[in-house]
């Protein structure tokens, strides 16, 4: 059960990351229609996190890195978030 847990909590990790790579994939086609329901809900949740990074970290000519910082903080985090629980757990007497 315990490692349900740590598996759902990666999983959602991982799906946010293939969310973030499919919306700058998805950048490089101009004519994309973006009123489209699903690729709207991929933009407007990923945007969110996105935007954080966009403010701090400055185009350099053509080119936009603040998706990158925000992957390396997201796997930064899933780190921090996955210890963490493991550290719970630990303390609660749940892991061996």
């Amino acid at each position: 059960m315990i490692k349900n847990i740590f598996w759902a909590i990666d999983m959602c990790f991982q799906i946010y990351f293939w969310m973030i790579c499919v919306r700058c994939l998805l950048t490089w086609l101009p004519n994309l229609n973006w009123d489209n329901p699903i690729l709207s809900a991929l933009k407007s949740s990923v945007d969110l996190y996105l935007d954080l990074f966009k403010k701090i970290i400055p185009n350099i000519g053509p080119f936009d890195f603040s998706p990158i910082v925000a992957v390396i903080a997201l796997m930064f985090i899933r780190y921090i978030v996955l210890m963490g629980t493991g550290y719970i757990f630990a303390g609660l007497g749940l892991l061996g």
